[in-house]
This record gives structure tokens, C-alpha cells and sequence, in this order.
């Protein structure tokens, strides 16, 4: 019965991560497909990072030394936070899957970006190479990605939630300062998001045993009798040990964010050709897409990684 419980419980988490990177992979091929590889969507990528010059006007001084320091920051900032998370909950394991999965990711913006994905010259005003997706917005969301793995199931919302701001942050500088176009930022997002699935079923995998499923049994006790009784037994219910509260405060930033990219996104595409075309919109909804896709992220991260001790 134990056995069949352990293979129950892998199957069920591999094809939950499994699920996960699919979508991610399949955003990311569309995002490419249109925003790089045709000309309405190049069109309105360019508006978007020409409307990015109201950005350097206001915040160029502010996001100048954040490009500057994210390297740096990150890999500093995530390898501290994580060794201090790591020595607390004494988990080497999962300290040794955020940090491949972090490296992955990074390494693989950089294969796609300068190896295999290519920019045609459509005819549309800007820099013609190939910057899909962002390397510093890589960096940043990986490093989040790595204290996020290692956080325990109560903080973990609230570390994807510092994390995606953090990235966020990160690529609106790129996109403020005329480094990156929009697609490019969501799609490193994107490409660390497979790569935390990727880790998320390592993690299951190799803590499909009896021990693990004692700690999980523990957890899944814990958040019956801590949860909240009017969160119900929708979407917004505790399924381990992430608050309720944590996921509506995510949601507070994911829906507002999404509307705004939506309204945006519409208005550049029926305007993108014409002669009312505004970039400043284009450039606002660049910025509210870059904080969409990084709010969503987390919050399905959130739900997904629940499971996990």
C-alpha cells in the first residue's frame, strides 16, 4: 500500500509540473511566433519600446542603476537569502535542485538569444538584432526562483510574490531604458518559470518517500486545523500550508495588472499600423504586461509548489 502511495503521489506531481512547463512553453513559442516573427507584432513591440523613451525621462537615472546592479544583486542577494533559508530548514536537497534549475534557466536564455532564435528584418524602424528574451530578467526571476524552492509552504507566496516584483522590476528598467522590448522580458520570465517546473519535479520525485510523506502528512495537518474558516473550498482555499490571505493578496496584484495589458494590448493592435498610433499606451502596456505575466507566474507557482514540503 506504501509503494503504491509513493508512485500515486509522484505520478500526480509530475504531471502537475509537467502541465505547468507545457503552458509555459507553449506562451513562450507564441510570444515568439508573433512579437518576433511577424510584422504586427514587431510593429507593436517597437511602439511599445519607442513609447519607452516617457520611461527615460522620468525614471532613467532610477532604473539605470538597477540594470547596473542586477547581476550583481541578484546572484548576491539570492545566493544569502537562500543559504540562510537553507541552513534554517536544513533541506540540502532542495537547495541543490533551486540552484541547477536557477543556472539552467540562465543558461538557456542565452543559448535561445544568441544561438537559436533569429530576428527577420521586416521592415520595422529599430534594432534589427535578435534580443528575445531577456538575459538581466533571466537573472533576476532565477534568482527569485531559487529562495522561492527553498522557502517553506507557509512564506512561499510570499517569496514568489517579493521575487516576480523583483523581476518585474528588473525588466521594466531593460524596457525603460531602451535595452529590451516587452516579449522580451516576458519571455525570460517564461523561460525560468519551465525551469521551475523543471525543479518541481525533480522535487517530488526525489521526495517520493517514506519520510517525505511523513513531513507532508505533517504539513497537509497543519494547514486543516490553521486554515481559515470563511476561505471555503474554492481556488483561494489553504491546500497545504499557504494562507488563504496569500493568495488574495497575489490576486490584488495579478487582476488589475491583466486588465490594464489587456486594454493596452487591444488599443496598440487595431492602432498599431495606423496613423493614431500611440506609444506611450504601447509603453504602459508593456509595463503592465511585464508585471502581469511576473504577478501570474506567482501565483500559479504558488498553487503548483503548494504540494511541496
Amino acid at each position: 500500500m506504501r509503494s503504491w502511495t509513493v508512485r500515486s503521489l509522484s505520478t500526480t506531481g509530475f504531471l502537475r509540473y509537467l502541465g505547468g512547463a507545457i503552458v509555459a512553453s507553449a506562451v513562450f513559442v507564441a510570444l515568439y511566433l508573433f512579437f518576433v516573427r511577424t510584422l504586427h507584432g514587431q510593429t507593436m513591440d517597437q511602439l511599445a519600446y519607442d513609447g519607452s523613451i516617457f520611461g527615460r525621462r522620468s525614471v532613467t537615472v532610477v532604473t539605470q542603476q538597477v540594470l547596473d546592479q542586477v547581476p550583481t544583486v541578484s546572484v548576491v542577494a539570492g545566493a544569502v537569502i537562500t543559504g540562510i533559508i537553507t541552513a534554517v530548514r536544513r533541506d540540502l536537497r532542495t537547495l541543490v535542485v533551486a540552484v541547477v534549475v536557477a543556472l539552467g534557466a540562465v543558461v538557456t536564455t542565452q543559448v535561445l538569444k544568441d544561438i537559436l532564435l533569429t530576428r527577420p528584418d521586416l521592415g520595422v524602424d529599430g534594432y534589427a538584432g535578435n534580443s528575445f528574451p531577456s538575459g538581466h530578467t533571466t537573472v533576476a526571476a532565477a534568482s527569485a526562483l531559487a529562495v522561492f524552492l527553498v522557502s517553506s509552504p507557509r512564506t512561499r507566496w510570499l517569496a514568489a510574490l517579493l521575487g516576480s516584483a523583483f523581476a518585474a522590476v528588473a525588466g521594466v528598467s531593460t524596457l525603460a531604458n531602451g535595452w529590451h522590448r516587452p516579449s522580451d522580458v516576458i519571455a525570460g520570465l517564461l523561460v525560468v518559470a519551465v525551469w521551475g517546473c523543471a525543479g518541481g519535479i525533480a522535487l517530488w520525485v526525489w521526495g517520493a518517500s517514506p519520510r517525505s510523506l511523513r513531513a507532508r502528512g505533517s504539513a497537509r495537518r497543519f494547514a486543516a486545523g490553521n486554515a481559515d474558516p470563511d476561505a471555503g473550498t474554492g481556488p483561494l482555499a489553504p491546500t497545504r500550508g499557504t494562507p488563504a490571505i496569500g493568495y488574495r493578496i497575489q490576486l490584488w496584484f495579478v487582476v488589475p495588472f491583466c486588465l490594464v495589458a489587456a486594454a493596452a494590448f487591444l488599443v496598440t493592435f487595431f492602432g498599431a499600423s495606423g496613423p493614431n498610433s500611440e506609444a506611450v499606451i504601447a509603453y504602459v502596456g508593456g509595463v503592465a504586461a511585464i508585471c502581469a505575466a511576473g504577478s501570474l507566474v506567482a501565483f500559479v507557482a504558488t498553487h503548483l509548489f503548494d504540494r511541496l514540503p
